[in-house]
């Protein structure tokens, strides 16, 4: 790939460390400003905490800055946290609002402007050029992944098939008939395209694609390989939330050892999740991002409840920006049961290496004051058995390497191929009958 190929914009990707922090220093200080004289809500928990924005002098003095989470979020909806006249934005985006009351971000085209130009870094990362067909299997409206995607897709000037999600058959027709060599979407519906393809009889070799753009949810390092042998590609991690902005605040190289979070526009701080305390480069603990430059919805120290390590590695492919690991799991989806931390990636990461799919579903419940933990496992059509003892060596098999992993014995259920609902977007893994509060 040529230099002016490599990287979207090479003054910025590649720019030496000392420089990237000199610009985060400056535009924190006029963030905080900006915040500070549009955004009572925020000021309000400055003044609490005993801050004001004289007392941000660069980029060091963040941790003196109070924490903003969901939460807050929810409180001020719709428009607490909006830092613009409301007649300066030009789109809104919403989370799916799963786990409560929606949230809301609203965008100016500045903030979209930057949006797509951090999408278009992850798709000439993945090795897309204006010669490349991307097919955008994200969902459209109010889900960011589709609209983030697909003005990255623009920027870069690939032409740009925005399909949405659903109706798997017609995206593989398009996907063949359009030759397309980029595919953006959610990792669990790119496995089940995947799945869907083997299934009407077509080899990796059979589809035009190269490379693949998956993000939205936590997965596994064994998740990206079975899709890049099913489907003949190389899988790229995408990070992103609508809190911040979307997907495109990180994403992966040629390297795939994480990660490079855009630190022109994003800082990024570790930190102990129960104590707030900011921890070392190098250690797990909760992700905090605060936009640098966003105009109408600036977060600052936004607590993601994402769970894992910053480092900054000199990288292969050039790049500078300091690398985020694959997210194991959020600290608000993370399970204890029996008194044990589980994440729904480490029983992904078992299955995928005893050679089963990532179609499960976990369900706990408490019976006379005990957790329960039963995982219903699919079957692939290859091992598909009616014979007992076959099923029950298997099941024993998948217990005893979670117990090796977890610490704690789960009864698994094999289930036969097809019997576990697919997801289009978003792949529900869990369901916790427990009534905790």
């Amino acid at each position: 790939m040529s230099e002016e190929k490599r990287y979207f914009q090479p003054e910025w990707e590649t720019m030496p460390a000392d420089k990237i922090k000199e610009h985060q220093s400056k535009l924190l200080v006029e963030q905080v400003k900006h915040v500070w004289d549009n955004v009572p809500y925020y000021s309000d928990l400055m003044e609490k905490k005993g801050v004001r924005p004289e007392d941000i002098k660069g980029i060091d003095d963040i941790c003196k800055l109070p924490f903003i989470s969901k939460e807050d979020l929810r409180k001020a909806y719709p428009y607490g946290l909006l830092a613009v006249p409301l007649d300066e934005c030009v789109r809104i985006h919403s989370t799916s609002g799963t786990t409560g009351q929606r949230v809301v971000a609203f965008y100016t085209q500045e903030d979209i402007d930057l949006w797509d130009d951090c999408c278009a870094r992850a798709i000439v990362a993945a090795g897309g050029s204006e010669k490349d067909v991307c097919h955008v299997a994200y969902g459209y409206g109010l889900f960011t992944g589709g609209a983030g995607l697909n003005g990255g897709s623009h920027k870069v000037g690939c032409l740009t098939v925005p399909a949405s999600s659903g109706n798997t058959e017609r995206q593989i027709m398009f996907i063949k008939d359009l030759n397309a060599t980029i595919l953006c979407c959610t990792p669990t519906y790119a496995a089940y395209i995947g799945e869907t393809m083997k299934e009407m009889g077509m080899k990796p070799e059979d589809i035009p694609l190269k490379a693949g753009i998956f993000g939205a949810e936590a997965w596994s390092e064994e998740m990206r390989r079975d899709i890049e042998q099913t489907m003949g590609i190389k899988a790229y991690d995408i990070y992103g939330l609508t809190e911040i902005s979307g997907p495109g605040v990180a994403f992966d190289c040629e390297e795939q050892t994480g990660m490079h979070i855009n630190e022109d526009h994003f800082y990024a701080e570790i930190i102990d999740p129960n104590t707030g305390e900011v921890l070392p480069e190098g250690t797990k603990g909760e992700l905090v991002f605060t936009s640098l430059d966003k105009k109408a919805f600036p977060l600052l120290r936004y607590r993601t409840r994402d769970i894992c390590v910053l480092n900054r590695k000199k990288c292969s492919c050039g790049r500078t920006f300091i690398k985020m690991a694959k997210p194991m799991g959020r600290s608000d989806d993370m399970l204890i049961i029996k008194g044990v931390n589980v994440f729904p990636s480490q029983i992904e990461s078992v299955l995928l290496k005893k050679g089963y799919q990532a179609n499960y579903l976990i369900t706990v419940d408490r019976v006379n004051n005990a957790d329960t933990f039963d995982i219903d496992v699919e079957m692939t059509p290859e091992m598909f058995s009616d014979n007992v003892s076959v099923i029950s060596a298997r099941e024993k098999e998948i217990v005893d390497a979670l117990k090796s992993m977890l610490g704690i014995y789960a009864k698994v259920h094999l289930v036969a191929p097809k019997t576990i609902a697919r997801s289009e977007g978003k792949a529900t893994r869990v369901i916790d009958k427990r009534k905790l509060w």
